[in-house]
């Protein structure tokens, strides 16, 4: 965290992130936590959406997010939105919630119980990953292990979708997808993915992915910084500061084209159960509205995915300019400072 200077700065209570910048037992339970809160969301949310879902209404026109998208992957719910499986959403719905319990257990665990530096851990392998920020070899060490787990994560979905099965409105049913693995496609497709109308090709980017963020992944912990660690392979640069920006960077860019795409494309997010596409409009800032009017000023599952998704990714990419701009040593009360002498002198001529 920017200290200004001062090396004994202390922050508030807001500034979250100040108490585990250094301490990584304490950095690990707020990660736990977090994804426990994240699967406690999903798990209750998914039980809030299927207690008030109406069968009479199309899913699409309900302002749902959880339902759709497990209909999407063939879970609870036939071609023409009724309903067939509760017990396998509800099984997901407590699957999240039993999750968000152990998660919530670990983070308690490992800020209570748990050495809150883990260059203090009796366990060896816990060693590994302690934080060095300007450390290349660590920060390298701890991203392979981000990226193998991505990488597991696309080969379930992958798998999911050939074994079991994921909706395909093309010809409005469940059916098992095998993936092509046809790499002029997955290049081509980084450009046209908003038109994307083959769930073969969207399997197929995602095997590929998962192939090049398990190699990366095991690249990354294998491997250390070779030569020189000099200013140009990052010395001086890395730091909590500029690693937190980088990841707010990261996914803000995914939720701005996640609302893109959720917006327009109807083979991932089938009309069924997001509703029709929408209509980008200019006001302030860009917002998406609905093509179609529903009774009583509803909108459908995709209006609210994809502005949800735009706004979220908008005020990350704010943050990570922020941090950014933090890690590199702008010292933001320079612009308090300049506003106040501004208010002095103002009141001296006058």
């Amino acid at each position: 965290m920017q200290t200004y200077g001062n090396s004994a700065v202390t922050y508030g209570w807001w500034a979250g992130n100040s108490g585990v910048t250094n301490r990584s037992g304490k950095f690990i339970a707020a990660h736990a936590a977090h994804t426990g809160l994240i699967a406690f969301w999903a798990g209750a949310f998914t039980l809030f959406e299927l207690a008030r879902f109406d069968p009479s209404v199309p899913m699409g026109h309900q302002p749902l997010i959880a339902l759709p998208h497990l209909a999407a992957l063939g879970i609870g719910f036939d071609e023409t939105g009724a309903f067939v499986g509760g017990s396998a959403v509800v099984a997901v719905a407590v699957c999240h919630l039993v999750g968000s319990m152990a998660y919530g257990a670990g983070g308690l665990m490992h800020s209570l119980l748990f050495s809150s530096d883990m260059q203090e851990s009796s366990v060896p392998q816990a060693r590994k990953f302690k934080l060095e920020w300007d450390n290349p070899d660590n920060q390298t060490f701890i991203l392979g292990h981000h990226l193998i787990f991505f990488g597991v994560a696309c080969i379930w979905f992958v798998e999911w979708a050939r074994i079991h099965g994921i909706y395909d409105p093309a010809i409005g049913a469940i059916r098992q997808v095998e993936y092509d693995l046809n790499l002029s496609h997955i290049w081509d497709h980084q450009f046209d993915f908003l038109t994307i109308d083959s769930l073969e090709d969207v399997m197929g980017g995602h095997a590929f992915l998962a192939f090049l963020e398990i190699t990366g992944g095991a690249f990354h912990i294998a491997t250390k910084q070779v030569g020189e660690y000099t200013k140009f392979k990052g010395a001086g640069l890395l730091s909590a500061e500029a690693i937190l920006s980088w990841s707010l960077a990261g996914i803000g860019w995914m939720a701005v084209v996640a609302a893109f795409w959720s917006a327009t494309n109807t083979t991932v997010y089938p009309v069924e159960w997001f509703g029709e596409p929408l209509a980008l409009k200019f006001g302030i800032s860009p917002y998406w509205v609905d093509t179609v009017d529903l009774p009583n000023g509803a909108h459908t599952s995709r209006a609210w995915l994809a502005n949800v998704h735009y706004y979220f990714g908008f005020f990350f990419i704010q943050g990570h300019l922020w941090h950014a701009l933090r890690a590199m040593g702008f010292d933001f009360k320079r612009v308090t400072n300049a506003l106040s002498n501004l208010d002095t002198a103002s009141v001296s001529l006058k």
